[in-house]
């Protein structure tokens, strides 16, 4: 498989580009590339590949997570994650291809394989990112640094249930206890399903008696660990190498995120 492109250059914008700058260049790219107007045989693939960058780049958690890792940073996320936030009937509005379902362009999830369905189930945890400094002697050889690494660890207390030991819970009513709820959208794409957060659980399926004091209700609490990185000779400035699993718990047998480690090389007082 070959390398995805940069999400900026996909786009044709700045990586400093403000929202609106990031929108505009989308809209222009997708109403020229999207497949049931443009006929080339690679217009589809362009589509999907300009609405995974708009996608990305117009979610600040997500926008400040790729430019942190680049696309190893975007791996704990589907593609319903990416493309949930994305309004497209305000991003064609005004363009006269009218609002009805069944006709236009279609389901958009269609057209991205996963037919409106949501995946469902526990998110994993969240990656964290730490920096290390290498001389340009443990660059040559290759080392093992030990790193204190603040992550948040499933709480003891409640073993990530977020109720207080011995309180009450029971099922939410408004998503029988799926923490989702569904809602189809009309755009000018056609008919566009949305999977979003509970409002009534937020998100948790479950309606909660008295939270865990120890960790607040969040089922997690911050951690520092000391683990061992190995890292490998000939490594620069710019690094990234992955740890996984040591990221923050996931909930509900969820894994766990993954630790990512960016190098950054010391400059050497003979050697450039």
């Amino acid at each position: 498989m070959a390398d995805k492109r940069d999400y900026y250059e996909v786009l044709g914008v700045d990586k400093n580009a403000d929202k609106k700058t990031i929108k505009k260049a989308y809209r222009k790219l997708a109403m020229k590339y999207h497949p049931d107007v443009n006929k080339e045989p690679d217009a589809e693939e362009k589509f999907k590949e300009l609405s995974e960058a708009y996608g990305v780049l117009s979610d600040d958690e997500k926008r400040q997570r790729y430019d942190q890792f680049g696309h190893a940073g975007m791996e704990g996320f589907s593609q319903e994650d990416i493309f949930n936030n994305i309004n497209f009937e305000d991003i064609f509005r005004g363009f006269g291809f009218g609002g009805s379902s069944q006709g236009g362009f279609g389901s958009i999830f269609d057209l991205f394989g996963f037919g409106g369905e949501s995946r469902g189930g526990p998110a994993r945890g969240r990656d964290i990112g730490v920096n290390i400094d290498l001389t340009l002697e443990e660059v040559s050889t290759g080392v093992s640094k030990d790193v204190d690494i603040r992550h948040k660890k499933t709480c003891p207390k409640c073993n990530g249930s977020k109720a207080e030991p011995g309180s009450n819970t029971s099922t939410c009513g408004t998503c029988n206890g799926s923490g989702q709820v569904r809602q189809v959208q009309n755009t000018p794409l056609g008919q566009f399903a949305s999977v979003s957060p509970c409002p009534n659980c937020n998100g948790e399926g479950q309606i909660i008696e008295t939270r865990c004091t120890e960790c607040h209700g969040s089922g997690l609490k911050a951690t520092v660990n000391k683990i061992s990185i190995t890292i490998p000779a000939g490594v620069e400035t710019g690094t990234r190498l992955r740890v996984a699993g040591e990221g923050d718990d996931g909930l509900d047998g969820a894994p766990a995120g993954d630790l990512y480690v960016t190098i950054r090389v010391l400059k050497h007082d003979i050697f450039e």
